[in-house]
């Protein structure tokens, strides 16, 4: 109780720094840690002052994508238990214990834009929705092993399932990425191909490994948080290496 108190006052005297400088300052490595562990992905822009070049880009970013939350921090002493050595924004995610690191004096070019296009990029959460752009970030993730919900958008299972399996997924981190993919999307139709699905057979779960490239499907039935518990440790010990493949068809001669 009395930690949870110190590190509310922490991040409300964070905040109330901030104010003045448009992006909340961080003075301190406990501070910095603090902040990164209060949101699935946070922001952070190592930067020596306001006028430094990414400052205003990231301020500008930040305000458009309001569901990562961003600060700063000066104090170059601090930047060093960070690995930091110059001007530096990086993101911080915790499904994969992963940063993503921005040096701006390597960047070619430098927006708001840009950033945006950073932080969306990379920003992997304990339950991330399969698109274009959060492709990127969960194939170039040292995490290789997707945990995959296919549901319909819409229906009643697509909600349910999503808050259910989400609250499963810290379970797993640094083991798999939990992805719900939204079967009533043309784009997304490939990936049910590619599990032998079709939209009328949603909600079901399947497993990918990315190591390999094979993929397993929980036998249909309710998609309860223990099934899908018990799906994902009989893949880490290993006992669905001899279970046939999701979308594997019998050969027939004609």
């Amino acid at each position: 109780m009395l930690i949870t108190l110190c590190l509310t006052l922490l991040m409300s005297s964070v905040i109330a720094t901030g104010k003045e400088s448009g992006l909340p300052r961080l003075d301190d490595t406990e501070t910095v840690k603090a902040f990164i562990s209060s949101a699935e992905v946070v922001v952070i822009g190592f930067l020596e002052n306001e006028e430094s070049l990414g400052y205003k880009e990231l301020l500008a970013a930040s305000q458009e994508v309001k569901s990562v939350p961003a600060a700063m921090c000066t104090v170059k002493e601090v930047w060093v238990d960070f690995n930091i050595s110059s001007d530096t924004i990086t993101l911080f995610r915790k499904v994969d214990n992963h940063e993503e690191n921005l040096v701006l004096a390597m960047a070619k070019k430098l927006d708001a834009d840009g950033l945006v296009n950073f932080i969306t990029t990379n920003e992997v959460r304990y339950i991330t929705e399969y698109n274009q752009v959060t492709a990127v970030g969960l194939f170039n993730s040292e995490v290789k092993t997707h945990l995959v919900i296919f549901a319909n958008r819409g229906s009643k299972d697509y909600t349910k399932l999503k808050k259910r399996l989400g609250a499963l997924a810290p379970e797993f981190t640094g083991k798999f990425l939990f992805v719900l993919i939204n079967g009533g999307v043309k784009s997304n139709f490939k990936s049910l191909n590619y599990f032998g699905l079709k939209s009328t057979d949603l909600p079901r779960v399947g497993i990918y490994d990315g190591d390999s490239d094979r993929k397993w499907l929980l036998p249909e039935g309710e998609i309860s948080t223990e099934r899908v518990r018990d799906f994902c440790q009989s893949f880490l010990q290993g006992e669905l290496k001899n279970v046939k493949q999701a979308g594997e068809e019998a050969k027939t001669e004609l």
